[in-house]
């Protein structure tokens, strides 16, 4: 970082190097970087979700069956992020990156080639590998990259790169996918892909690998109550809130009645209210972190209860949308934040953990998500998540905010 963006006190015995208050535009770059990484990859993840119905169609299977491609990548990140780790742990960041994006690309390119069922399974198995590398680095590196005493501010801008995959990139694959065929919403998160390689390759430092951890520090990690408790409570509550979220897009056409428009749209507030997550998240998560994990776990068990009672229409549905998304948004952001501080010298091997346990609650949720589905019906998809939503709660007061108070 250039000296000309610092202000330097001379002491008797040392210098002291102190941050602005408002750093350079050119400070934020490499966290812009990263954040439009984790928007490529959060739309590939989630684009099934807002093509489901029409994959389904085009390989003439079942939704439940299309729904299945979310299961089945959350569970291979599940299985391998930590493996995958553990391996490219040492591997200097902006090799990795670039690594991970030209992989990205190719895969996409076969899903626009992808024909029938198994070929597009194998190449949404190929991205669920990147992305399990991806989301065990893309944390600390927004933290180890952000400007001095702007921590939060950091994960904030990843959060919020993940945030517009839902406000521009769900949105936009929906709309190419009804134009032009599900297969050409692939090519296009492919060509994103690439522009924002040549964009990483510019503005990311080299970066070294510190403290991510090795094998060597599962052990002292398990030994933690706080960080067991964190990923307990993660993987019940994203079961909870994916039950709801993989089934949205034909809710809101089958049940609510919007037609395919204002089911984007839907999608699209959705996501501007996890941008408003973020910003909340960034202002008050040093002073107030304990009362945004709480309220956030309970105002996503709040939403799934009420996603069919207020199936009324666009307006209430919208609404319900909004503050879901920004209670979605806040757990994502605080519950990350807790598990680099707790686990500052394992960062990379925790956070690998971590993503491939919020994983099995993806897997978890979409599957339990399409038996409700299909055996009870798609208005009832809300309220199952909600019973696994009243778990997390009753976990999270007597366990978790004892463990963490005083640790984040």
């Amino acid at each position: 970082m250039a000296d000309n963006n610092k202000t330097h006190f001379s002491g008797p015995h040392d210098s002291i190097t102190v941050a602005p208050d408002r750093p350079a535009f050119k400070e934020w770059l490499p966290c812009i970087g990263i954040a439009m990484a984790a928007f490529v990859f959060n739309t590939s993840e989630f684009a099934p979700i807002a093509l489901l119905s029409d994959i389904a169609k085009g390989l003439s299977i079942s939704e439940a069956k299309a729904g299945l491609l979310i299961t089945i990548y959350a569970w291979v990140v599940a299985l391998a992020s930590l493996p995958l780790i553990l391996i490219f742990a040492g591997v200097e960041r902006r090799k990795l990156m670039a690594a991970l994006l030209i992989l990205f690309i190719i895969s996409h390119l076969l899903s626009w080639q992808s024909y029938n069922y198994p070929l597009l399974l194998v190449s949404r198995i190929m991205v669920a590998c990147m992305h399990a590398i991806f989301w065990s680095v893309a944390a600390p590196m927004a933290v180890q990259m952000a400007p001095e005493g702007h921590r939060s501010t950091g994960l904030g801008i990843l959060a919020t790169g993940g945030s517009l995959a839902t406000v521009l990139g769900l949105p936009f694959g929906r709309t190419v996918g009804l134009y032009m065929g599900w297969r050409t919403t692939f090519l296009f998160i492919g060509i994103v892909a690439f522009l924002v390689l040549i964009l990483l390759m510019f503005v990311l430092p080299v970066l070294k690998s510190n403290n991510s951890g090795s094998f060597k520090s599962l052990p002292h990690l398990v030994k933690r109550p706080a960080l067991m408790g964190i990923y307990m409570l993660t993987a019940i509550m994203i079961t909870a809130h994916f039950t709801g979220y993989t089934y949205i897009e034909p809710f809101m056409i089958n049940i609510a009645g919007l037609n395919e428009n204002a089911a984007t749209a839907g999608l699209l507030v959705f996501g501007v209210a996890g941008i408003g997550g973020s910003f909340l998240f960034s202002r008050y998560n040093e002073k107030r972190s304990l009362f945004l994990m709480g309220g956030s776990v309970i105002g996503v068990t709040i939403s799934l209860s009420l996603i069919y009672p207020l199936a009324i229409n666009t307006f209430t549905v919208f609404l319900l949308f909004t503050f879901w998304g920004i209670s979605i948004m806040i757990f994502n952001l605080v519950f990350q934040d807790a598990v680099i501080k707790i686990a500052p010298d394992a960062t990379a091997v925790a956070m690998s953990i971590y993503s491939g346990i919020y994983n099995i609650g993806i897997g978890s949720g979409a599957l339990f998500g399409g038996t409700v589905n299909t055996h009870a019906g798609t208005q009832h998809v809300g309220m199952a998540g909600c019973f696994i939503g009243l778990l997390a709660i009753s976990f999270y007061f007597p366990v978790i905010r004892r463990h963490l108070q005083g640790r984040i």
